[in-house]
């Protein structure tokens, strides 16, 4: 369904994985990948999101690496410069917002897993992002050192898994507080019995189809309310 295109990224460029809806346009989603990289999973997801009417891009953060082992995924993590990531992120914004196939001026940002804090941190990057939704985010927020501040009026929400904790772990509890202080929304969400990474359904071992889809059918509804 979706295709591999160049944007511009503070100067430089940045490639991802574009995938268009049915009808051919609707709101901006970028969808912020694993650590594992822009994998199948990732794309899979990209063209899910479109076919429930959204632009969706998946910026490939890593610029061509990929793994399926965990501790080449670490390293690849531990190697990302969130700097590079930041401008990115604000690249795809930018980008999806000057399609003519993308409806409105704001976009939302999806992410799962590493993802999950980008998506999250992504809110404070670009004015054009209004709303974010992190899946089990796994990112130590000092290694962004966001600006919660920017998230005044706009809106997030956080699905967390049992194995991580849930809602009550001190990353989501710093982020919820941080969020709201600063006249933003965020809603968020524990999936009793879950594990870490509960959508992949490449991770048989992990995934719960029964929370993935009510994770995705609240992401589905919160997009809905604030993208048009």
């Amino acid at each position: 369904m979706g295709e591999q295109v160049t944007f511009a990224s503070n100067g430089d460029t940045a490639e991802g994985y574009l995938a268009l809806p049915p009808g051919g346009s609707g709101p901006g989603v970028i969808l912020i990948q694993e650590w594992w990289g822009l994998v199948p999973h990732i794309t899979d997801l990209a063209d899910r999101f479109a076919r429930e009417g959204f632009v969706t891009l998946a910026p490939d953060l890593y610029h061509g690496a990929k793994t399926g082992e965990p501790d080449e995924a670490m390293r690849l993590l531990m190697g990302l410069a969130m700097d590079r990531a930041a401008k990115d992120i604000a690249g795809a914004a930018r980008y999806l917002t000057g399609r003519d196939d993308t409806t409105g001026e704001a976009v939302g940002a999806v992410g799962f897993c590493m993802g999950g804090s980008l998506a999250l941190w992504s809110a404070t990057l670009a004015p054009e992002i209004t709303v974010a939704v992190g899946f089990y985010p796994a990112v130590p927020w000092e290694r962004m050192s966001p600006d919660w501040g920017s998230y005044e009026g706009k809106a997030a929400a956080i699905h967390t898994s049992e194995g991580d904790g849930g809602s009550q772990a001190e990353g989501i509890q710093q982020a919820k507080s941080a969020i709201e202080a600063a006249g933003g929304t965020v809603d968020v969400y524990d999936y009793p019995g879950t594990e870490h990474a509960f959508v992949n359904d490449t991770r048989p071992e992990v995934h719960d189809a029964a929370a993935t889809g009510l994770a995705l059918d609240r992401t589905l509804a919160l997009l809905r309310g604030r993208l048009h």
